[in-house]
């Protein structure tokens, strides 16, 4: 008796994902066959990293119309293949993909519940409220804390020279922008400059430490929300939760009871806690921000800012001490302009347009975030097809994989600033280059992370001149495990103090 169920139970469940296998085909959509039980994930974490496996994806698909079929396990998810539809779904149509497809749950882990996965009603309240905190004018107010922070860094580079000219970059520069965020978003001196193993660095290392179970347990719980929060599953690490949410309560609660008022994100945070205006003048109309929604944002502007910034920043000493004659020519941009305004002004820095065009190389190249998801919010039908994406499917853009297309950039593997001058970009389709997504979803943080690779990197190359140690190979080896774009074993350089 118990034989035949057993057998009924696994002939069901066979015929069940041969079903789910055929979702792409049944609808005349071009798929990418899949392997039971990863579908198209099969080697993800283990041998390649996310950016690869789409890319292979993209790369088999490309042409066969404006979007492909792929499976994420057993779930159809669908795969932008064109740049006009990509454009669409990003912009023109974003109330049918407003929402990024990020498991977060508000309950059991309130630090997941930030703009970055927050949805719907929720996510563009919050978005409003937000947005003035990253205007220009909010930026230059925090560009003395981001030089404070950079002059402190010079003196350890210094420092570092004189105890040998090997130095490991990856985690120097993920300690400088550890201590900007941390001042800029906690108002704390975080210290990690002068104590590699101070709590905050140790938090964030925590958290993109490579861990491929945990990588797969966050996408299957993403694939399956509804059962990830009955399950009552977690996405951020007890001890950082913890960690965290401790640092921002004593941070508000001391300024609050002080009445401390600093130029940075938190005391921004602050005002919104307190359903003031951020702009004078202004009124605050959204309602106030709760104490774990304050924590939630500072984590995620703590996390994105410093691992994103410190990668573009990595990949960009890469290339420039693979080619010196590039190197040269980004420290005479950085020497020209200093001359011109005399000192690192926040004019100054953004009138770096060859480091600017690095880094943007940098994050073509090596994009942090390898892919941009979002969830189809009601049925959408796709222009010129005869096919509708279901409500609540998945779509992946692939970034890393437009990015090495050589049909928008002629011979990808080769790092060239010069891709990114004026003339060149207003030759391409803006949705060709999209490391921080575009649309009404765009990264909030962009130009806050820009500028401070920017300033990382004018302080590095008017000081220091960069060559390859052999402990770091070529090409840079991309860690399996890891949530964003990171290479594995570190960046060894070569360091001459000028």
């Amino acid at each position: 008796m118990w034989f035949y169920l057993a057998l009924l139970a696994v002939t069901l469940a066979v015929f069940w994902v041969r079903k789910r296998y055929s979702y792409w085909k049944d609808r005349g959509v071009a798929y990418v066959k899949p392997m039971f039980p990863a579908g198209n994930l099969k080697g993800f974490g283990n041998k390649e990293h996310i950016s690869t496996v789409m890319e292979r994806c993209y790369k088999q698909l490309k042409g066969t119309g404006p979007f492909g079929g792929i499976f994420f396990f057993t779930n159809p998810v669908a795969i932008a293949l064109d740049l006009d539809f990509i454009k669409t779904v990003l912009v023109k149509d974003f109330q049918y993909f407003h929402d990024r497809s990020v498991y977060y749950n508000e309950k059991d882990d309130p630090l997941s519940a930030h703009l970055f996965s927050m949805e719907g009603t929720k996510w563009r309240n919050l978005r409003a409220k937000l947005t003035s905190t990253f205007t220009s004018g909010k930026m230059k107010m925090m560009f003395p804390t981001i030089t404070g922070v950079a002059e402190e860094f010079q003196k350890l580079m210094i420092q570092e020279v004189q105890r040998g000219d090997e130095i490991e970059m990856k985690e120097i520069l993920a300690r400088f922008t550890t201590d900007v965020i941390g001042s800029c978003a906690f108002g704390l001196e975080c210290n990690s400059l002068h104590d590699p193993e101070a709590e905050f660095r140790r938090m964030g290392k925590k958290v993109f430490e490579p861990n491929t179970a945990r990588l797969i347990k966050v996408i299957l719980a993403q694939q399956f929300r509804s059962i990830a929060r009955a399950l009552h599953f977690a996405a951020v690490d007890k001890n950082v939760s913890r960690f965290f949410m401790g640092a921002v309560k004593d941070t508000v609660e001391y300024r609050e009871k002080n009445k401390v008022e600093r130029n940075d994100f938190m005391n921004l945070l602050i005002k919104l806690k307190n359903a003031e205006a951020i702009e004078e003048g202004s009124a605050n109309n959204l309602g106030a921000l709760t104490l774990e929604e304050v924590a939630a944002q500072s984590f995620v502007f703590f996390l994105a800012g410093f691992e994103t910034s410190s990668t573009a920043m990595s990949y960009c000493l890469y290339e420039l001490a693979l080619n010196s004659e590039l190197q040269d020519k980004a420290r005479a941009d950085v020497m020209e302009t200093l001359k011109k305004h005399g000192s690192m002004t926040y004019e100054a820095i953004q009138e770096m347009n060859y480091i600017g065009q690095c880094i943007n190389e940098s994050l073509r190249k090596y994009p942090p975030a390898s892919n941009i998801t979002r969830s189809v919010t009601k049925d959408y039908k796709v222009p010129d097809t005869k096919i509708t994406l279901e409500q609540g499917s998945t779509l992946v853009i692939p970034v890393y994989g437009l990015h090495h297309d050589p049909e928008y950039y002629p011979n990808p593997e080769r790092y060239d600033p010069d891709r990114f001058t004026p003339t060149q970009v207003a030759m391409r389709n803006p949705y060709c280059f999209i490391p921080f997504g575009e649309g009404p979803r765009i990264c909030i943080g962009m130009r806050f992370g820009l500028m401070q690779a920017r300033v990382g990197l004018a302080y590095l190359l008017r000081d220091f001149r960069f060559t390859l140690s052999s402990k770091t190979p070529v090409p840079l080896k991309i860690s399996p495990g890891s949530a964003v774009l990171t290479s594995e074993g570190g960046l060894w350089l070569h360091v001459q103090k000028l």
